[in-house]
């Protein structure tokens, strides 16, 4: 059943409890005090002090004994408890009413790690932008792996720090008690964000790579192929959009990649085939050819080195590019020892001859040496067709190359952009026959193996219509060919006269179209012939004409590719062959 305490008893019980405490600390007081005995007496001054560190104990003890009594007391007595209460909250009630009253934040916000609290929203306003400009960067980061840090402007993000500093002045009550973090307002151009990535994506991106080969102590090891990935412009824009605040916060943000997987991880299927491969060709070189100087380079290869280029597609083994072409560069190196820098072998040539000698099981490979395009500076007395025949690159090359140059009013010193030398050998150019044509001489060498083949005397072209100098190549066979020139036509160029050429090779375009080159006996139109009688004078509109029996030797003997140096005084022997038949004919000798 239900009991009642008087007040009375309950008055005795509060009573009798702090009697009982009370004699409580009595005791303990008693226990700690120094009686003195006899022995005690005899110790004297030593315990009747103590030491240092008991009297702190003992004052310690009797501290805690009155703070718990204190506390005690207060927790006990409610009308203490609802004014320590009561005062608490007037206390907050002011700080908050001042802080609104002076348009402060409240104490615990913050953005960006800037804590705002007391500040004005002016003064927010003020840490935020300080903060944002003094490098507040973002952590870029990819497949989990941090790349660089960027300003966010640069990415697209640009922060409102007026704006984020009004929002933590409204905070208010929500701040309390545990502090608000107020996302920065940030607005976002895609536009900036995309162009952004796209150059992005052409730093990060990695293809993937097919299983490959290494050569380690003699021993033929296969290297497994692996992904690559690349950056998903569209994906990673969608992204930024939707959490811009979220990224300016954490100053962190992944990309979003596309993994690539390679088409042969394995190269285990493809070892014999290496293996083979590299027993056929102990010995790998490179022979680059200069059609230009008739230079024949060889460069060695260590077998472990061209290893490292071949990689596995799924039809078989091919060039492993990002591996070959720094060889490239180095021997791009070696080809300019005057530092003239106009020779080079080109990268995507030299990959493709690369692949096709893999595809037969071969490691060697015979690549062309090109030359860039150069400048020539007006000299005094200089005309476009004076610089054509320097240069030895036809009239036609040189206007096209120089769209905005008036030829008929060139001053010294204008800069003129001439083609590459490659513009006038189009065909693979064939390395062991050359013929030599010395316009001064009127005479003709043929080559084959740096050896006389054959020698003659020629007739080429009028001053009127003279045979340009230059290095050029067999481009066409025509047993008949026929020609004609405006000297050939009636006053009104309705009906023009036609000749015929036998044994005709095409060697260089005059204009688009209009090729002069090697010829026999000549045909007029009037019914005769124009050819021995004239062999060792300038009788023909441009071309280069031989005795007829020996322009079919000729005909017969120079294939399409066969390279043709036509020396003059305008244009110097260039290579070693030319140099020996300019020296030997000007001696008076044969060549």
């Amino acid at each position: 059943m239900d009991t009642y305490e008087s007040r009375r008893n309950r008055d005795r019980d509060r009573k009798g409890g702090a009697r009982a405490r009370y004699e409580a600390r009595k005791r303990r007081r008693e226990d700690m005090a120094v009686r003195p005995d006899d022995e005690g007496r005899k110790r004297g001054a030593q315990v009747a002090t103590g030491t240092t560190a008991e009297t702190l104990s003992n004052l310690m003890a009797s501290g805690q004994v009155l703070l718990r009594d204190f506390w005690w007391y207060i927790t006990h007595n409610g009308m203490i408890v609802r004014g320590v209460a009561v005062v608490a909250v007037l206390l907050f009630v002011i700080y908050f009413m001042t802080t609104m009253l002076r348009g402060g934040i409240m104490s615990g916000v913050e953005s960006m790690g800037v804590d705002m609290g007391g500040m004005s929203q002016m003064q927010a306003e003020a840490a935020l932008q300080e903060t944002w400009d003094a490098d507040y960067n973002v952590q870029l980061v990819a497949n989990g792996r941090p790349l660089r840090e960027v300003a966010p402007a640069s990415m697209g993000v640009n922060f409102d720090a007026m704006m984020t500093a009004d929002i933590a002045g409204d905070a208010g009550l929500d701040a309390f008690p545990f502090g608000k973090t107020v996302d920065p307002v940030v607005t976002f151009d895609r536009l900036t964000a995309q162009n952004f990535l796209l150059d992005l994506s052409t730093e990060i991106n990695t293809l993937p790579v097919n299983a490959s080969y290494e050569l380690s102590d003699g021993v033929i090891s296969g290297i497994p192929g692996y992904e690559g990935y690349v950056l998903n412009v569209g994906l990673t824009l969608e992204r930024m959009d939707q959490s811009l605040a979220n990224i300016v916060q954490r100053r962190r943000f992944e990309l979003v990649m596309d993994r690539l997987d390679p088409d042969v991880r394995d190269p285990q299927q493809f070892m014999p085939q290496v293996q083979a491969l590299v027993a056929a060709n102990p010995n790998p070189q490179l022979v680059g050819y200069d059609p230009y100087k008739n230079e024949i380079l060889t460069w060695p290869m260590r077998v472990e080195d061209v290893l490292s280029w071949i990689s596995v597609s799924p039809v078989g083994l091919t060039l492993r590019d990002e591996n070959f072409q720094p060889y490239v560069s180095l021997l791009n190196d070696t080809l300019n020892p005057d530092g003239r820098d106009l020779r080079y072998l080109d990268n995507g040539e030299i990959a493709r001859i690369m692949r096709q000698s893999l595809a037969e099981g071969r490691l060697d490979a015979e690549l062309r040496i090109r030359y860039k395009q150069t400048v020539y500076n007006v000299e005094p007395g200089d005309t476009l067709f004076a610089i054509s025949r320097k240069t030895g690159i036809p009239y036609f090359l040189i206007e096209e190359a120089n769209p905005d140059i008036n030829p008929d009013f060139l001053s010294p010193g204008d800069p003129i952009a001439i083609p590459t030398r490659d513009v006038t050998m189009s065909a693979p150019p064939v390395a062991n026959k050359r013929i030599i044509v010395d316009l001064e001489q009127q005479y003709m060498v043929a080559y084959e193996n740096n050896e006389v083949v054959f020698e003659w005397s020629i007739s080429s072209g009028v001053d009127t219509a003279p045979t340009s100098p230059g290095i050029y190549q067999i481009l066409t066979h025509e047993e008949v060919a026929y020609g004609s020139s405006a000297t050939l036509c009636d006053d009104v160029t309705l009906v023009c006269g036609q000749w015929e050429m036998s044994w005709f090779m095409g060697i260089y375009e005059v204009v688009p179209g209009l090729l002069n080159g090697f010829h026999g006996e000549v045909l007029l139109p009037n019914g005769n012939y124009l050819g021995a009688g004239a062999i060792g004078s300038q009788t023909t509109f441009g071309c280069v004409m031989s005795e007829d029996d020996k322009a079919k030797a000729l005909y017969d003997w120079a294939e399409i590719g066969t390279v043709v140096e036509i020396i003059s005084d305008e244009y110097a022997p260039y290579s070693d062959l030319a140099r020996i038949t300019h020296a030997r004919l000007e001696g008076g000798g044969s060549a």
